[in-house]
């Protein structure tokens, strides 16, 4: 019994990191070997895929990109849903439920349906292939997502708090930030980490309202096809590097994620 318990959890992490294997497996390949032949490890190892991302402006720009405008959105989202997710989670007022509701319509909406409203916008008022035209955009889904986790926890959070921090003469924005946000520092967590993946993997928008200087990786990916086909090493190099952001943000979150579903609406 003991070792069927130990063994469970193991062959299901193998399975889970199975398709991580298989794509650094197919970086370290080109594209002939991985098309020509099936092997469980590459059989003329080569760095040449990651060598052509590392040294070609195209390429290595696409994350520099992509990290400046998500870093931007993130911060601008939780900035953003502190004070609205505080007033929903502290203060009544008339339509505050249809008003929170409405907030996550917009998270529920698919990116294609902002896709040309956005473009035809950015367009006229000189914010096209810019990152904060790809950060704002983001904005739409990721505020709402960000208002929803942090009320939970500010829910969680004694008003009893805010009224002891007024009869002591705390000012309320010195409340805010020395004392509630420190309070909730593991939802800030999670929100900045929900708000930071679902901006780095969206696609639809950062492509359509970018062509140049701000291209992020993700687009730069779906351009590798040339006349012999598609760059297949050099896609699985590409796509192995698009996981390291996120592994640090989770590695450095870790905590407050656990914290999050554990107390918070996550």
């Amino acid at each position: 019994m003991q070792r069927i318990k130990w063994m469970v959890p193991t062959v299901y992490i193998a399975f889970l990191m199975l398709p991580i294997y298989w794509l650094l497996n197919m970086s370290f390949k080109t594209t002939n070997e991985i098309l020509g032949t099936f092997s469980l490890w590459p059989l003329e190892f080569t760095v040449q895929n990651y060598v052509t991302i590392f040294t070609d402006p195209t390429w290595y720009m696409g994350y520099v990109n992509s990290l400046i405008y998500v870093t931007i959105n993130t911060v601008i989202s939780v900035a953003a849903a502190l004070p609205a997710a505080y007033a929903f989670s502290r203060y009544k007022f008339v339509g505050d439920k249809h008003l929170f509701f409405w907030l996550l319509t917009n998270r529920m909406a698919p990116a294609a349906v902002f896709a040309l409203p956005f473009f035809q916008l950015y367009s006229a008022i000189g914010l096209f292939d810019t990152y904060i035209a790809v950060a704002l955009a983001h904005t739409l889904f990721n505020i709402p997502l960000a208002v929803w986790i942090l009320e939970g926890f500010m829910s969680g959070v004694p008003k009893e708090l805010d009224e002891t921090a007024y009869v002591d003469g705390y000012p309320f924005w010195r409340f805010f930030i020395k004392i509630f946000l420190p309070t909730i520092a593991a939802g800030i967590g999670v929100a900045a980490f929900f708000c930071f993946m679902f901006s780095w993997v969206e696609l639809l928008l950062a492509k359509t309202l970018t062509a140049v200087e701000a291209k992020p990786i993700a687009a730069t990916m779906t351009r590798t096809a040339s006349t012999s086909g598609y760059e297949l090493g050099l896609l699985a190099a590409a796509g192995s590097l698009t996981i390291v952001p996120g592994a640090f943000v989770i590695y450095f979150v870790r905590n407050y994620i656990a914290k999050g579903f554990a107390l918070g609406r996550v």
